[in-house]
C-alpha cells in the first residue's frame, strides 16, 4: 500500500500542491542572491548578520580592491594584503575565525538557529598606507551553496539524477527554514508572554502602592484633625 492510500484524494491533492508551491517559491526567492560591495578602511570591521536555520551550509564568496589614488578607481590589492573572517553564532561562539587571501571563498555550517555574526576586516596595520577598501561579497545559504557541477561529475549523476538531486535539497533546506520560522515563533510567543506578565505584575504593583499611600494619607489627616481638635 502506497503513502498516498492514507489520505482521500482532496488531501493527496493539497498536499502535493502545497509542497510544489513552496519548492517554486523557494527556488523564486533563491535567484536573489545576498550579493553587494562595501568600502571599509585598512583597519575598519564591517559585520552583517544572517538568520540561518541549523544544519545549514553557507559559503561567502569574496573578491577586496585598495583605491588607487594615481588612477582615481579601486584596483586588485597590494600583495600580502588580505582579509579576516570571523563568524558567531547565537550563542556568541565563535564559529569561523580565519584570514584569507584577497580573493577567495570561506565556508561555515550553522550548528545553532538563530542570529549568526559574520565580520570581516582587512589583515593589514597601521604600517600600511591606510587607504580605502572595497569589498565585494556573496553569501549563499543552503543549497545554493553546493556545486552541483562538482557532485555529478564526482558521482557521474545524468541531468535528470542531478535535478532530482537539487530539488531534495531544495525541499529539505524549505523543511528547515519551516522550522526556524516555527522556533522564531515560540520565541517570539515566549518574549511577548513573558512582557504580558511584567506588565501584569507592575500593574499589581502600582494599585498595592496606591492603596497603601492612600491609606497613609487618611490616617494623617484624621492624626491631624484629632490634632487640631476637629473631631
Amino acid at each position: 500500500m502506497s503513502t498516498w492510500s492514507l489520505f482521500d484524494s482532496n488531501h493527496k491533492m493539497f498536499s502535493f500542491h502545497h509542497l510544489l508551491l513552496l519548492v517554486c517559491c523557494w527556488c523564486y526567492f533563491a535567484t536573489f542572491s545576498d550579493a553587494l560591495f562595501f568600502h571599509i578602511k585598512e583597519t575598519e570591521k564591517k559585520c552583517f548578520i544572517e538568520e540561518l536555520p541549523d544544519e545549514t551550509m553557507v559559503v561567502g564568496k569574496y573578491k577586496v580592491e585598495i583605491f588607487d589614488k594615481n588612477v582615481n578607481k579601486y584596483v586588485p590589492t597590494v600583495h600580502g594584503l588580505g582579509i579576516h573572517v570571523e563568524v558567531k553564532d547565537p550563542e556568541d561562539k565563535v564559529v569561523l575565525s580565519r584570514t584569507y587571501a584577497a580573493e577567495g571563498r570561506f565556508t561555515f555550517t550553522s550548528h545553532l538557529a538563530g542570529e549568526h555574526l559574520v565580520c570581516l576586516h582587512s589583515n593589514s596595520s597601521a604600517w600600511f598606507s591606510s587607504g580605502q577598501l572595497r569589498v565585494h561579497l556573496d553569501i549563499q545559504v543552503g543549497e545554493h551553496a553546493i556545486d552541483y557541477t562538482q557532485i555529478q561529475t564526482k558521482d557521474k549523476l545524468s541531468e535528470l539524477e542531478l535535478r532530482i538531486r537539487q530539488l531534495l535539497d531544495q525541499v529539505e533546506q524549505v523543511t528547515k527554514e519551516q522550522n526556524y520560522q516555527r522556533f522564531r515563533e515560540e520565541r517570539f510567543r515566549m518574549t511577548s508572554e513573558s512582557t504580558n506578565q511584567r506588565v501584569l505584575w507592575w500593574s499589581i504593583a502600582q494599585t498595592i502602592i496606591l492603596i497603601i499611600t492612600g491609606f497613609w494619607q487618611m490616617r494623617h489627616l484624621k492624626s491631624f484633625f484629632e490634632a487640631k481638635k476637629l473631631v
